[in-house]
């Protein structure tokens, strides 16, 4: 059945793959190896995620534009909540480079073909959810601390921010929450989309292998949700454009993430 395919894989069984130790060391390994996967040919990696930082800066004007300025913050730091779904195609390319097969950028289209894609379209279903979560809690706050009216023009609305009690307790209390949403996307589907290329075992055990992988090593997870918040805060300042190159790099490195923390099947 569809449904079960979806939920268990296509052995209409649950599988449970053997989660690994990890350190320090082997975060840096895996980012040393995304790096690497990005410099062999580094032009097709910055196409296949070019649409990500446009879509910023379509985002950006938007919100300008349309006097929805308090939620431009919450719509920068909240897509990256979808950054998992933007780096399929970079997972497919490693997964090919590693396996020692052509791994020319039209390859990563081909994750339209694998026998996983129920699985990963219900869990892209599950991110896009809490993005829009992440956005009305956003909005409920502000809302809630600083009132319905009209938003002011920009100097006064960014003087009311980081001047008043009001704008301070937005500040901490919305960095709060958000960080509650990036954990949840982190534990549910650090290597959900990975494992899901590698293995068809379904939404159900990818989401809680992803889970287990983080429980077990909460430190190097943690430092790893560090590294992507920084980079992609660091991206995303030259109105985006950065974003071409760290999302690769950061996509790859996940792909090397995967293969650390779980461990191969039985033969």
């Amino acid at each position: 059945m569809t449904e079960f395919h979806v939920i268990a894989g296509g052995g209409e069984k649950l599988l449970h793959p053997a989660i690994r130790k990890i350190g320090v060391s082997d975060i840096k390994e895996a980012l040393r190896a995304g790096l690497d996967d990005f410099r062999a040919k580094p032009s097709h990696y910055a196409f296949l995620v070019l649409i990500y930082p446009l879509v910023g800066v379509v985002l950006a004007a938007w919100t300008s534009g349309h006097n929805a300025l308090p939620m431009l913050f919450p719509l920068m730091s909240g897509f990256a909540l979808l950054g998992p779904i933007a780096a399929l195609g970079l997972y497919e390319i490693s997964r090919r480079r590693e396996a020692g097969l052509d791994s020319s950028w039209w390859h990563a289209l081909e994750v339209r073909n694998s026998p996983a894609i129920p699985a990963i379209a219900a869990i892209g279903i599950l991110l896009l959810i809490l993005f829009v979560a992440w956005l009305l809690a956003a909005k409920e706050l502000y809302e809630g601390l600083l009132g319905t009216g009209p938003v002011p023009p920009v100097a006064t609305f960014f003087h009311s921010i980081f001047t008043t009690s009001q704008g301070w307790t937005l500040i901490v209390l919305g960095n709060l929450i958000g960080l509650i949403f990036a954990v949840i996307v982190l534990a549910t589907t650090v290597i959900a989309f990975p494992l899901l290329l590698d293995r068809d075992v379904g939404a159900y055990e990818a989401i809680t292998t992803s889970v287990r992988a983080t429980i077990a090593n909460p430190g190097p997870m943690a430092l790893w949700g560090l590294i992507v918040a920084v980079s992609l805060a660091i991206g995303s300042i030259p109105l985006f454009a950065g974003l071409a190159v760290v999302i690769p790099i950061l996509g790859h490195a996940t792909w090397h993430l995967y293969r650390k923390l779980v461990a191969p099947p039985p033969a």
